[in-house]
């Protein structure tokens, strides 16, 4: 088997270099290979390796560890050394990958899969250049083996498309995956349908907004969503004002690019239940009139993340073949300030009949998912889930890596970040208090989109977006402004730029849905 990352080809965006993975139970002295991946543990004696890295120290004569020691290694988690295999087995290079203490004897589960996905991360971005890598990473069971094919195959993205360095080095042609557990195959054939999705995401979000507007974004939409058996709708500028999607058109009114409202549906025969996913598109955000400061502003390309979760997690969806029904809304916009851009104090008529006052043309991104909820509530979903870089506040309160859930129902929301974690998308349950909906009051308007007092802005803005949810309907907010883009080092799976944060969050809550989640009921 040679399943094959999607990146987007006919829409001519991606270009992280493809990477193949394949499955074999070859034990790690005998595969032929560039690169030989195991994992060590630190313990008090020192590194010892990991369950699949045996015959490596074997094959140096029980020396692994010695080796090792002398060469500064311990063993903590995601921590690389590389060492020469000096013919000792075919591969010519051994790479270590820390995991840290070992599970303990009899620990439910056995290891940690988000330990596996960031050790293999790692261990593979290390090996750039490199022609293939086996990874003899613990492999026992097949969510262990989906773990090491998904975070190597994360961890070998590269975006490259703009570069034209001769020296670059390409990420690892081809991983091997060494398992003999029950089911590995179709384990590994997961991880690569979310690993697509996953790498199409970074390459929406690493893509400069002069080549990502809003129709652009569509057109990707209706090209790459179409060749998966998609459903696409695309509402243009004309249709927006038409169908009084106030918000939307507010928000893009002072660019050259319009605004666009993509449905991106999903339906299988045998479904009983359906999702909807909300997200939004920002595809670059100066403020608008309401201009942002010029070092908050480079990074504003990444203001999409929402939207292209949403779409790869539709993707995925539908070359899994899930049996749910989903549908998602990509809410486009590019918030430019001009002569026609919407102005602090315009009021805007929105989809679902409300008014809102805009004190604060920055906070726009609330602006397009209410037009998006109410839309999306149309279709009668069992829940609404909306995804956004809403807030700076998130980032304050919470750090780069952990997303903030709010809900309308306390239960969605704590199911909601345990999916999350499962994935290793790490987020954290937050409140909606009701004295901060006070301060969203408008003189001339039924809401306006921003509260005077900064303290709790990221609640505050779940509260907005609670207004336009209809009684009745469960709803679940995610700011993932941190997570979206990461401005440091890459670590484990993760790379410098876009991440693709909260696609495979999105998939694993249509999962449960489809009655084929791994550890828990449905919703």
């Amino acid at each position: 088997m040679n399943p094959r990352l999607c990146v987007a080809e006919s829409a001519q965006l991606a270009s992280a270099h493809v990477t193949t993975v394949r499955i074999n139970a070859s034990d790690a002295v005998s595969i032929e290979t560039s690169a030989l991946i195991i994992g060590v543990h630190t313990t008090p004696e020192g590194p010892r390796p990991a369950p699949g890295g045996e015959g490596l120290d074997q094959a140096l004569d029980g020396r692994l560890a010695e080796i090792l020691t002398t060469m500064g290694f311990s063993g903590k988690a995601e921590e690389v050394v590389k060492i020469p295999t000096l013919g000792a087995l075919p591969a010519p290079v051994a790479v270590a990958v820390g995991l840290g203490d070992a599970p303990q004897d009899g620990a439910e589960g056995g290891y940690d899969l988000e330990t596996l996905r960031r050790a293999a991360g790692a261990a593979v971005r290390s090996l750039a250049g490199t022609a293939s890598a086996a990874l003899a990473l613990p492999a026992r069971t097949a969510a262990e083996a989906e773990a090491v094919a998904l975070g190597g195959l994360l961890g070998a993205y590269d975006f490259t498309r703009y570069r034209t360095n001769g020296d670059l080095k390409p990420p690892v042609g081809e991983l091997t995956v060494l398992s003999g557990a029950a089911g590995a195959e179709e384990a590994v054939a997961h991880a690569t349908t979310l690993a697509g999705s996953v790498t199409l995401v970074r390459d929406l979000v690493n893509t400069p907004p002069s080549d990502l507007w809003p129709a652009r974004f569509a057109e990707i939409a209706q090209e790459t969503g179409g060749e998966a058996g998609l459903s696409v709708e695309v509402l243009d500028e004309v249709r927006l004002k038409e169908d009084g999607y106030g918000g939307i058109i507010g928000v893009g009114q002072g660019s050259i690019n319009p605004p666009r409202l993509v449905r991106v549906a999903y339906s299988h025969p045998e479904a009983t239940r359906k999702v909807a996913f909300v997200g939004k598109g920002i595809t670059f955000d100066s403020g608008g009139l309401s201009l942002k400061p010029s070092a908050s502003m480079d990074w504003m390309k990444s203001d999409m993340g929402g939207a292209g979760a949403v779409f790869g997690a539709l993707l995925a969806i539908a070359r899994l073949g899930l049996p749910v029904n989903a549908v998602g809304y990509l809410c486009l916009a590019e918030n430019m300030p001009s002569g026609s851009a919407q102005r602090p104090s315009d009021v805007l008529h929105t989809y679902s009949g409300k008014t809102v006052e805009v004190l604060d043309t920055d906070a726009e991104g609330r602006l397009v998912l209410i037009d998006g909820i109410a839309r999306a509530a149309e279709d009668e979903p069992d829940v609404i889930i909306d995804v956004a870089t809403l807030t700076g506040a998130q980032i304050v309160a919470l750090g780069w890596r952990t997303a903030g859930v709010m809900s309308n129902d306390d239960d969605l929301r704590e199911e909601i970040v345990r999916i999350a974690g499962e994935q290793g998308e790490a987020a954290w349950g937050m409140p909606l208090p009701a004295e901060l909906r006070k301060g969203l009051d408008s003189a001339v308007a039924d809401i306006a989109n921003l509260q005077p007092e900064r303290w709790g802005s990221m609640l505050a803005a779940g509260i907005f977006l609670r207004e336009f949810v209809p009684a009745g309907v469960r709803w679940a907010h995610v700011d993932m402004a941190g997570p979206a883009f990461n401005k440091g080092e890459p670590h484990g799976y993760t790379p410098k730029g876009g991440t693709g944060a909260l696609t495979r969050t999105l998939v694993a809550v249509a999962e449960r849905y489809a009655g084929n989640g791994t550890s828990a009921q449905a919703v």
